[in-house]
């Protein structure tokens, strides 16, 4: 057991911790600089300034214009607000939406929240590793098509989906483009230009920055209808006093990371294909996602005869911190959609785990990691009535495993 109880965190797909630095940038926002940036006096002046220098540093980070960048409160209700806001504005001209049966659970609940206000929605399938094929895509498409959203990369699995492709083809057809790239944006390069994207969301939380921030770029000649109403901001599309101080940091947080984006990417595919290596040493488990498609920092396996729930639990007095299926669903007894949707069996799905790196992961918590999931693994096997014989201890040796104690 970790007994120092200092915490392995390997949940960055869930959350990051904020920055120092953009935590320091942030405070002056909420006491001295603490105007409306809607106001006409000389207080307002340094938070309207400061607000739109965000907005050029988010517009830098996906290669657009900063007129094209609404602020929002995360990736959540920049996806509602692409989805529901397109499909008002375009209802007279149709009423089918095209999407990915992998989708977050903010677009696929939003689909279906739109099915029961008249919408259609088309859920397209994936292969093995979660990859939609753009041919699908294609062939999905009616003259009564508005709208086509597939994710960038997978918050699961990791596998990162083909969006250039896909949105060359909605630009064929003249259907709108969104991506939910929440788990893109700062850790691989995005450019909304070469990828043929109209609607995109992002989360600052996600590269660390603070939580409850986030943006929609909405591409040049793209309408839709705002979200919430109320007040002038945003340029008249996104009503509510803006959160400035989150907005600093969101903004300072994205151009750090797209400043060490290649260092990270390189150094943290190294570790996890390092983690990846370790895990799959353990007998009957397999890896999820695709193989090289995949986000630098993900890690999400499966291990047969054991349940993901009971991993975590134990993985936890080890200190470390993890996942198994969606972090937002994690408190739901339901399998993973994702996993479900990629052929695995029900019975499977419940023994998965998740795994993501981030900046301050070293090799020698990964070796920890593989380490104590040996062990895990093995311990719950030897308790679970579906082990097969060969895999419990007495036929394997019947030490434990010995991982070193932080």
């Amino acid at each position: 057991m970790n007994t120092d109880k200092r915490l392995v965190y390997m949940d960055h797909a869930a959350t990051t911790a904020t920055r120092p630095e953009v935590a320091e940038a942030m405070l002056p926002y909420m006491t001295g600089h603490f105007g409306n940036p809607s106001s006409l006096y000389d207080l307002a002046k340094a938070s309207r300034e400061a607000l739109e220098e965000a907005r050029e540093r988010v517009a830098a980070a996906i290669g657009a214009e900063p007129k094209q960048v609404y602020f929002t409160s995360g990736g959540t209700e920049s996806d509602n607000w692409a989805l529901k806001g397109v499909a008002f504005a375009k209802k007279e001209k149709g009423s089918h939406i095209i999407t990915s049966v992998v989708e977050h659970h903010a677009i696929s609940h939003t689909c279906e929240w739109l099915e029961k206000q008249g919408f259609s929605v088309t859920y397209l399938p994936v292969d093995r590793f979660g990859m939609v094929n753009p041919a699908d895509v294609e062939a999905a498409i009616t003259p009564e098509t508005i709208l086509i959203t597939v994710m960038m990369a997978n918050n699961e699995v990791g596998t990162i989906q083909p969006v250039a492709e896909i949105g060359a083809i909605a630009k064929k057809h003249g259907v709108l483009f969104h991506t939910d790239a929440v788990q893109a944006v700062g850790h691989i390069p995005v450019d909304v230009g070469e990828l043929n994207i109209d609607l995109l969301s992002l989360s600052g939380h996600k590269f660390h920055g603070p939580k409850g921030t986030g943006a929609l770029y909405i591409g040049p000649g793209v309408r839709l209808d705002p979200l919430m109403h109320g007040g002038a901001q945003e340029r008249g599309r996104r009503a509510g006093t803006e959160n400035v101080p989150g907005i600093v940091g969101l903004g300072l947080a994205v151009s750090l990371a797209v400043a060490d984006m290649a260092e990270n990417a390189e150094r943290l595919t190294a570790l996890r294909d390092r983690l990846t290596a370790g895990l799959l040493a353990i007998p009957h488990t397999y890896l999820n996602g695709h193989p090289d498609k995949r986000l630098p920092n993900n890690v999400n396996v499966v291990f047969e005869f054991i349940e993901g729930e009971s991993i975590l639990l134990l993985l936890n007095r080890y200190g470390i911190a993890a996942s198994t299926g969606s972090a937002c669903s994690s408190r739901s007894l339901d399998p993973s959609h994702v996993l479900m949707a990629c052929g695995l069996p029900h019975e499977v799905v419940h023994g998965s785990l998740r795994l993501t790196l981030g900046e301050e992961t070293t090799e020698a918590d990964v070796d920890y990691v593989i380490a104590a999931v040996k062990e895990v693994v093995q311990r719950l096997r030897d308790m679970s009535p579906l082990t097969p014989p060969e895999l419990r201890s007495q036929s394997i040796g019947g030490d434990k495993i010995c991982i070193t104690r932080r």
